[in-house]
């Protein structure tokens, strides 16, 4: 019996992407979920006529969407197996989900997280503050836990079971790194998987403003810092 995949798409004013991404979402997925993060766009009707289920999160940030998300799933297919998280700018390669799959069905991992490695990238793809943020972060972990991870990528896919073993609470920017921690301290089975990336539709609200940058960075370090000392 094939495994029961769910998407959730965090989005807030995507309308110009939204579609493409679910559209290239392999059919192997029994759900896309695109959580509309207080959107004033349409993009909750683009995503409908895309054939996604459309959640409304009034709270604004990404860890309120995903939550919300996974209530969706508890609530309605609590027997889901892999949750896997994208987003919805359109930066990802959605048909790339089938590689962030494959060891947790083959190799039984828990956590698949997508590399965005530099060899991959399209040029500009990621802002220097991303880069450097992500090295930072990653090295921390590295220093402190002992981890293997070079990327914070948002494009990744885990257990469901074990999602919700971690019980994650960030409601903000800090969710990806809030998961990789927990999962750290779980001692749960991890790997990380080169994938492609591309110029966002649209500009980034974290990264593309001065404050979205400067918050993310205190809540990633924040939350490393915090498990360091527990």
């Amino acid at each position: 019996m094939p495994p029961k995949i769910k998407v959730i798409i965090p989005a807030y004013n995507e309308e110009d992407s939204i579609g493409k991404v679910i559209d290239e979402i392999p059919h192997i997925v029994d759900e896309v979920i695109v959580v509309s993060n207080n959107s004033s766009d349409n993009t909750e009707e683009v995503a409908k006529k895309h054939g996604a289920t459309v959640l409304k999160e009034n709270q604004k940030g990404y860890g309120y969407a995903c939550l919300l998300g996974m209530k969706h799933i508890a609530d309605t297919a609590p027997d889901t197996d892999i949750v896997v998280f994208l987003d919805g700018d359109y930066s990802d390669y959605p048909e790339e989900l089938l590689k962030l799959v494959e060891p947790i069905i083959l190799k039984n991992v828990d956590l698949v997280i997508g590399a965005r490695v530099k060899k991959l990238r399209l040029p500009q793809s990621m802002t220097p503050q991303q880069v450097v943020g992500n090295w930072l972060a990653t090295f921390l972990m590295k220093i402190f836990f002992g981890a293997n991870f070079t990327d914070l990528g948002p494009f990744r896919a885990i257990k469901y079971q074990k999602l919700v073993e971690l019980n994650m609470e960030d409601k903000t920017y800090g969710w990806t790194v809030e998961m990789q921690l927990k999962a750290l301290k779980s001692k749960l089975k991890y790997v990380e998987i080169p994938v492609r990336y591309r110029k966002r539709i649209g500009v980034s609200k974290v990264s593309g403003t001065i404050k979205g940058t400067i918050m993310a960075g205190f809540k990633i370090l924040g939350w490393i810092f915090k498990y360091s000392f527990k």
